[in-house]
Order: C-alpha cells, then structure tokens, then sequence
C-alpha cells in the first residue's frame, strides 16, 4: 500500500483534510529544499509536493516560472531532485512525497531508469502536467510495479468521461485544478468549485486535492470543506521571492503560513 493512501485513510478517519504545500526543489539554493521539507512536516503538511525544474513550465504562473529559473541556476534537474527525496528519507519514512513537473525530463531519462531511481528515493507519487492518460501506460506500468503513484490533473471543464479516465488510470490522488490558468492566477470561486467536487466524486473513488488559487489560511479553510486535499503552491514560492537575500525569513514566513492553514483547516 503506498504511502498516499495510508495518509490519506489515516486523515479519513480523523476527519480532518491533507495540506498539500508545493516548492520548487532547488530554489533559492540546493541547500534550502531538505530542511524546508522537514520544517514544512513539522508546521503541518500531510504531504509535500516537490516542484522538477524545468525551462518551460507551461502550466505554471510567473511566480513558479522565476523558482525553476533560480533552481536552474544551481543546475537542479531531475537527478538532483531525486537526491533531495533520499535525503529527506533518511530521517522521514511517513512523509508522502510527490513530484510535480513535465515530461521532458523523465523522457530524456529514459521511464524505466526514472522508475527505478524513484522507487531507490522512495518517492511516492508522480504529478506529470503534460502527460494526458490516453498516452500514460508505459509510464503508469513502471510506477505501479514500484508502488508509485501516478497523479492527473483534472480541469474545470473535464468531462464525466474524462474524470473517469483518469480515475481508471491514476491512482493517489486526483488533482483538481480550481481556475482556469496558470498556477497562482486569479480568485476561487467556491461555489464553483463545490459543483465540479460534486461531478468529480461521481466519477472517482480517489481522494480529491484542490489547488492553483489557495494563497491564504480562509481559502484553505474553505476548500478543506469542500475536498480531500488542499494544494498550495504560489503562496509560499512569494516568500521565497521576497526573501531572496534572506532564504532564513522566507522559512520563517512559510512555516506561519503553514501553520495558520493548518490550524484553519482543523478548526
């Protein structure tokens, strides 16, 4: 049973809703990304969603953008990333950790060598934007035979078909993407996204997590109502960025963030 699961059951039966906190690994340095995960476990994420650089990030806002340009600098790529996982591994065996990022990468890899280096890192779910189901099999195959996660996003107007696609497919988590855009851009409308919530989970056995668009401790409370799942990406990767001369302060501000979603979504 993969880690995503057994998280997942556990919230279940407490009746509380996973916080899903998003970075970019690698920014602002390599050195920041391990001691965040671990401070982001500690403040209270359930799982941790690690950003791949990459040079073309098509779903992602300016805010994302510039993180996987500053970790490009340090020559992060996927091997790298894979590192950090081990790393933080060493000291973390509950922690579920999902990478987030594009296909390039792991093609240039080669599947079956990325399988296996993620099953080495004990990463444990794979969030790949760019790959559609229809064309997954390969890559669903080798992850499922090393109890890896594979995770699909779904859109505003995914269809009843569709959402049961990925469904058949996927497993994990669905991730619902809330507006329509690129990641931090525009508002939730909550109502919206209670009425899609509904038609997903017509459709779908899979915890549900809902992201692009939380950016603050209310959001997060409310979506925390509505799905499993509560993703947050932009809100932090900003304190990193406005704290670019001082990487100290940006963990400071994320862990209150952390903290005060945390403490909302419980309440």
């Amino acid at each position: 049973m993969s880690r995503l699961k057994i998280r997942f059951d556990e919230l279940a039966k407490k009746g509380r809703k996973a916080l899903i906190p998003f970075i970019t690994a690698g920014d602002p340095n390599p050195e920041f990304t391990v001691p965040m995960m671990h401070e982001m476990v500690n403040a209270g994420a359930d799982i941790i969603e690690l950003g791949v650089p990459f040079s073309d990030p098509m779903a992602d806002g300016p805010v994302i953008q510039r993180a996987s340009e500053r970790a490009l600098e340090y020559h992060v790529g996927l091997r790298k990333v894979l590192s950090f996982v081990a790393e933080f591994r060493k000291t973390d065996q509950q922690t579920p950790v999902v990478l987030m990022g594009y296909l390039n990468p792991i093609e240039i890899m080669g599947y079956e060598e990325f399988a296996n280096a993620a099953q080495r890192a004990e990463v444990d779910g794979v969030l790949t934007v760019d790959l559609p189901p229809e064309e997954a099999e390969e890559c669903v195959a080798l992850l499922r035979a090393r109890d890896i996660d594979q995770i699909f996003l779904l859109a505003p107007n995914s269809s009843s078909e569709r959402i049961r696609k990925m469904d058949s497919v996927g497993s994990g988590y669905l991730y619902y993407v809330s507006i329509k855009g690129v990641t931090g851009a525009g508002h939730l409308n909550t109502a919206d996204v209670e009425q899609k919530l509904t038609q997903i989970r017509e459709n779908t056995q899979l915890p549900v997590g809902v992201g692009f668009g939380v950016k603050d401790a209310e959001t997060a409370k409310t979506i925390a109502n509505l799905a499993d799942g509560v993703v947050v990406g932009s809100a932090f990767i900003s304190k990193i960025e406005k704290n670019l001369d001082n990487p100290e302060q940006a963990k400071i501000e994320m862990i209150e963030l952390i903290k005060s979603m945390r403490q909302a979504m419980d309440s």
